[in-house]
């Protein structure tokens, strides 16, 4: 059915039609109600090419991903990035997975940029002083930054206060009486890694003690578990470890299950941010710095970006959500 048979069947013009299926505040809710209605009973599909030349818009959004370390094993990731795909889609805006190796002398974003085949980008995993946001500047590109980065001018940006998340959960094992806490941290230079790694800095600061429990580490379960060993045989071992991202997290817990120290006289604190992974096969459960539902966040990303691309101003588009603290089964005093 055309835009022609409808306007026909509702004694509308076909200017009416046309502008209450593009959501025009000059069209009535009832109107647009009754075409909606007509053109959804009837099968109705626009002709989304013309409909994108004529409003300058594609409707699609690229999201850049780091090649290295690659995030698309990390489950918290992935569930976002459904989210956001979903969310966007709801508003037929689709969403394209851009993979960028920041060692390349070209990075291929930049080729959907220059012939404006995407409305913006959502530029994830940042880093603290990030080229690729001063590059998108410069070409005056509108994008979404997922984490904040030192730039002169504005910018939209999406962050989480990764910082505070585990300040806060290395004082709550200070609290307990520990003193001494090892870090399984992930062994890159992105923002939020490096927040999460001086926040866990700044708390033992605070007290007075040291920083020699820093693991710097591969992502992997494999490394979590295999670091967790070495801290637990040295002769004063720790009395607790927090580990900055979930598959560290579930190889620690796999060592201390394993060990006998996940619970009992002898146990080991352990405090996971973002907790334990699904496929995990630890059933206790462990404490945790958790960072909201996935639904909330990619529900906040595309209305971020649908706003960017509408032309909002970039410093009304600023987001930072805080982090909750779940206490878990793996809290415990020294022994």
């Amino acid at each position: 059915m055309s835009l022609k048979a409808i306007a026909k069947e509702l004694g509308l013009s076909v200017t009416t039609v046309s502008r209450a299926l593009n959501g025009y505040d000059d069209v009535s809710k009832e109107t647009r109600a009754r075409v909606e209605a007509t053109a959804q009973a009837r099968g109705y599909r626009p002709n989304t090419f013309a409909r994108r030349l004529k409003m300058g818009k594609i409707d699609a959004v690229g999201l850049v991903f780091p090649v290295h370390p690659v995030p698309l094993n990390n489950s918290v990731f992935m569930e976002m990035v459904g989210e956001i795909s979903r969310e966007l889609a709801r508003h037929e805006i689709d969403l394209l997975l851009i993979a960028d190796d920041d060692l390349a002398d070209s990075h291929s974003y930049m080729r959907l940029v220059q012939s404006r085949r995407v409305d913006a980008l959502i530029v994830a995993h940042t880093l603290d002083n990030d080229p690729r946001l001063r590059q998108l500047q410069a070409a005056n590109f509108p994008f979404l930054a997922l984490g904040r980065s030192q730039l002169a001018a504005p910018y939209a940006w999406f962050d989480f206060d990764n910082h505070a998340g585990m300040y806060q959960a290395t004082q709550r094992l200070i609290a307990l009486g520990h003193q001494r806490i090892a870090l399984l941290g992930e062994n890159n230079s992105q923002a939020f890694i490096t927040q999460r790694r001086e926040g866990w800095r700044d708390a033992l600061k605070a007290h007075q003690l040291n920083d020699s429990g820093l693991r710097m580490l591969p992502p992997t379960r494999r490394a979590g578990y295999k670091a967790t060993m070495d801290l637990l045989a040295q002769p004063v071992p720790p009395t607790a470890i927090v580990t900055d991202c979930n598959t560290l997290g579930d190889g620690a817990a796999m060592a201390l299950q394993t060990l006998g120290q996940l619970h009992g006289d002898n146990a080991v604190s352990l405090v996971v941010y973002d907790g334990l992974p699904p496929d995990s096969i630890v059933e206790t459960d462990v404490a945790a710095v958790i960072q909201s539902t996935r639904e909330g966040v990619g529900r906040q990303i595309a209305d971020m970006v649908r706003h960017l691309i509408a032309g909002v101003p970039v410093d009304q588009l600023q987001a930072l959500w805080q982090p909750d603290f779940l206490p878990g089964a793996t809290l415990h005093t020294p022994a």
